[in-house]
C-alpha cells in the first residue's frame, strides 16, 4: 500500500499540492486509516505538517482547489467564515449593499429572518399596495396619507 505522499502531486498550479487518490463527490481528496476510519485528506496533512485543528473550526482551502493538500493553502476558520468566503448563494447575498429595488442594505433598513435579510422600505411598499388593493376589492375610498405642510 502507498503512503499518503504517493497520492500527492506537488506540480500542481500555484503551489497546490493535488491529492490524486480518491475523492468525494464534491472535490475533496480522502484516505482511510488503519482503523479503517474515512478521512478528509486536506484535515490529515493540516495535522500531520502543522498541528491540530482547533475545536470548532473547520480548514478553508485559501487556494479554492478542494483536492490541495497543500497546508500553507489551508487555514483553520469558523464554518460561518469559510462559507462567507466562498462562492455560494449565502456568500453572494451577504455581499449584497442594495436590494433587487436599490434600497441599501443597512441596519436600519433590515428585518433579519431566520434564512434570510428583508428590506424595510421594500416591505413598507408591499404593505401599502396590499392595502390599498383589498380596499379597493372591497369597494372603499383610497387612504390618503396627510403629508406635513410646512409654512
Amino acid at each position: 500500500m502507498k503512503s499518503l505522499w504517493g497520492y500527492v502531486d506537488k506540480s500542481g498550479p500555484g503551489g497546490c499540492w493535488l491529492w490524486t487518490g480518491a475523492r468525494t463527490s464534491d472535490g475533496y481528496g480522502t484516505c482511510r486509516s488503519a482503523a479503517g476510519r474515512t478521512s478528509r485528506v486536506h484535515r490529515v496533512m493540516y495535522e500531520a505538517l502543522i498541528g491540530p485543528i482547533p475545536e470548532g473550526l473547520v480548514i478553508d482551502h485559501l487556494c479554492r482547489v478542494r483536492n490541495c493538500v497543500n497546508p500553507a493553502h489551508m487555514e483553520p476558520v469558523t464554518n460561518t467564515e469559510n462559507v462567507l468566503r466562498g462562492t455560494g448563494p449565502t456568500a453572494v447575498n451577504a455581499q449584497k449593499t442594495h436590494c433587487k429595488h436599490g434600497h441599501p442594505l443597512t441596519p436600519d433598513n433590515l428585518v433579519k429572518r431566520t434564512d434570510r435579510r428583508e428590506c424595510m422600505e421594500c416591505r413598507r411598499i408591499r404593505e401599502r399596495e396590499y392595502k390599498a388593493r383589498r380596499r379597493a376589492r372591497l369597494g372603499l375610498a383610497p387612504k390618503v396619507r396627510d403629508e406635513a405642510v410646512s409654512v
